[in-house]
């Protein structure tokens, strides 16, 4: 532990976790929670290896602007001017209307000189409004749904590196034997079933009647199948409603996580330096929990960044089947009203997300080991 505050990219890591966990207790705004946790972890990052996250950062900015250009324009690239304007109107367009469109979004100046246009006004936080909801700010939409998909990604993800973790230890040290060939199966077999085939059968089983088994009934109404409550508004009540989206998700990622880790873990138990361990006869517990796991989490955290990034692909469906209003069902409806706006701005936040969160996986990477910082060095 004292080793740990040594490392000022440990403790800074802890306190963005502190604040994630405290904020979210007291209630804070969960979209300034997770830029204050970034902001510590790259701070921390920093100062443990300063000149390899400064590069890494150096290549982000270039990689966003990339993805960015290429989101609007995709978006802003189907048919003409005028078929632009139709598109962003809807059915109920008029030739008035798309003069009025065509001039608001410079739709009649090059590609070009419409992205610089926008990308000013997205960094203000501007995305445009839009017509199909009302004139509603696309912003203001994307920042009622944000919270409500951070969420359920922070739940997700912790509930599987809780099950994941101790499984994928406990399997690498029982490695081919019963224990580890049955969380085995266990995790491929979550591995194989999609979100929304486990979304039903724990609706099916915590939520409604359930089912009978051989005259044994099997279900038990202790979950509420779908609604939202926010956090604010009663913590208890809040995690009952997210629980089963949560494990709707945790379990896949759950077992991702345990074989990979337990690969992982297998390899560096051949290590010399675990071998030397043990001829000092420092104890089991220790040489799993001390020794081997950090050198372990390499992959692991790549695999971590990734799912987190791209947990809105399940989050679409999971968050449809449990009526929470979060990006999923935002970019669902959008597609549905062929509402381009808020699909932009919703493709355009989760390409960010991804972007910056891979980022901060590469910057831990030398947080956790110092042999990496000598080696990029």
């Amino acid at each position: 532990m004292k080793s740990a505050f040594r490392n000022p990219g440990a403790v800074t890591a802890i306190a963005a976790v502190a604040v994630l966990v405290v904020g979210g207790f007291v209630g804070l705004p969960l979209l300034w929670m997770c830029l204050v946790s970034f902001t510590l972890i790259v701070l921390g990052a920093v100062a443990v290896n300063g000149t390899q996250v400064l590069k890494r950062l150096a290549l982000v900015i270039p990689t966003l602007l990339a993805v960015t250009f290429f989101t609007f324009f995709l978006q802003n690239s189907r048919g003409d001017t005028r078929d632009l304007a139709f598109n962003i109107l809807g059915p109920g367009a008029t030739d008035a209307g798309v003069d009025r469109i065509v001039k608001e979004f410079h739709l009649d100046e090059p590609m070009h000189t419409r992205f610089i246009l926008w990308l000013s006004d997205a960094l203000r936080g501007d995305l445009g409004n839009s017509p199909i909801r009302s004139g509603q700010p696309v912003s203001d939409a994307i920042a009622d749904a944000l919270p409500v998909t951070l969420q359920l990604m922070l739940y997700t993800q912790i509930v599987a590196l809780v099950l994941a973790v101790p499984l994928g230890v406990y399997a690498a040290y029982r490695a081919n034997r019963r224990g580890d060939k049955v969380s085995s199966m266990v995790a491929l077999a979550a591995l194989s079933v999609p979100n929304f085939v486990i979304a039903a059968v724990l609706v099916l089983i915590f939520a409604l009647d359930g089912f009978t088994i051989k005259g044994v009934r099997v279900g038990w109404e202790i979950f509420p199948g779908a609604r939202y409550q926010p956090f604010g508004e009663g913590a208890w009540e809040h995690f009952k409603y997210m629980f089963l989206p949560t494990m709707s998700l945790a379990l896949g990622q759950a077992a991702a996580y345990m074989r990979v880790l337990r690969s992982d873990m297998i390899a560096t138990l051949q290590e010399n330096f675990i071998t030397t361990a043990k001829a000092k006869g420092v104890p089991d517990r220790r040489i799993l929990w001390g020794h081997a796991l950090r050198p372990s989490s390499f992959t692991l955290m790549t695999v971590f960044g990734l799912n987190t990034a791209t947990l809105i692909g399940g989050a679409l469906i999971i968050e449809t089947l449990f009526n929470l209003p979060g990006l999923g069902t935002t970019i669902g409806t959008a597609i549905a009203q062929k509402d381009f706006l808020v699909v932009q701005g919703v493709v355009v936040v989760i390409a960010v997300g991804f972007i910056l969160i891979n980022f901060l996986v590469d910057a831990l990477y030398g947080v956790l080991d110092p042999r990496v910082r000598h080696v990029r060095a």
